[in-house]
């Protein structure tokens, strides 16, 4: 049975599995779902549509599944759905999504979400990715898996930060950040590869090296980053992590790609 704490008001409609924990002065809503493990510490708030994946923990004054801030949001079904084992910590607060969007905000698995992280409508975060102290991610952003959020970096609404970016402290992020990329500044600028990340991921020396080559070849000042990419794709077509980077330029998106120093898009 779930230990709910007396002080704690459970609505008799929230789906809640055995081994949940409530904490003190906690609020959970009738549409939302708990599954085993989930822990609210203590006077967390969760409402809405919103389904948190197990072993879960969720700390005190989080405010999780309200209303979108979004002027445009009539009341619609929308959905917020939290994946497996993810840290949320104090203050957090993270919206569903809209029917300007994919009617769901979704977070994957293992992700750290530090104190005061803000996560709009219709994001989508993905698997161990950790967002730092008071990050701010606006509506529509997309966060690939083992992406990292410096402290006080803002994302604006719809860019898509690569798998294994880095953001540093204080970023403002307009344009979207390659996989493997590293930004910083106002507004940011690529820095180059995050390479501290590669090598704590795995990745061989000869692997960097590699990235790294076709990193200045990708972003030379001849010709455009179309036909560069192009010429990247043709020599390095055989390499895994370097394909990657050229298809998520070569995707659609509503943002440019974020190019060094200058921050500038492309």
């Amino acid at each position: 049975m779930a230990e709910i704490h007396a002080t704690a008001v459970v609505d008799p409609g929230a789906s809640i599995a055995s081994s949940v924990e409530i904490g003190p002065y906690s609020i959970v809503g009738p549409d939302v779902t708990l599954h085993d493990g989930v822990v609210l510490k203590s006077h967390v708030v969760v409402d809405g549509r919103t389904n948190v994946g197990e072993g879960t923990a969720i700390f005190p004054f989080a405010s999780i599944g309200a209303p979108p801030q979004d002027l445009k949001y009539a009341g619609e079904a929308s959905e917020l759905v939290i994946g497996k084992n993810n840290t949320i910590r104090e203050h957090v607060t993270m919206s569903p999504g809209t029917a300007g969007g994919n009617m769901l905000t979704s977070i994957g698995n293992d992700n750290l979400i530090m104190i005061g992280v803000h996560i709009g409508h219709d994001c989508e975060i993905g698997n161990n990715t950790v967002l730092a102290n008071n990050a701010a991610i606006g509506g529509h952003v997309t966060i690939e898996d083992h992406a990292i959020m410096g402290a006080m970096s803002a994302v604006h609404q719809f860019v898509r930060i690569g798998h294994h970016a880095i953001i540093g402290g204080l970023s403002a992020v307009v344009w979207d950040v390659i996989p493997y990329g590293s930004v910083n500044g106002d507004r940011a600028g690529l820095m180059g590869l995050n390479l501290v990340g590669l090598k704590r991921r795995g990745f061989s020396r000869e692997e960097i090296h590699t990235m790294r080559a076709a990193y200045r070849l990708l972003f030379a000042e001849a010709g455009t980053l179309s036909e560069r990419a192009s010429e990247v794709a043709e020599k390095y077509s055989d390499n895994k992590a370097v394909m990657e980077i050229v298809d998520f330029i070569s995707s659609d998106s509503t943002r440019s790609v974020c190019l060094p120093k200058s921050g500038t898009a492309a």
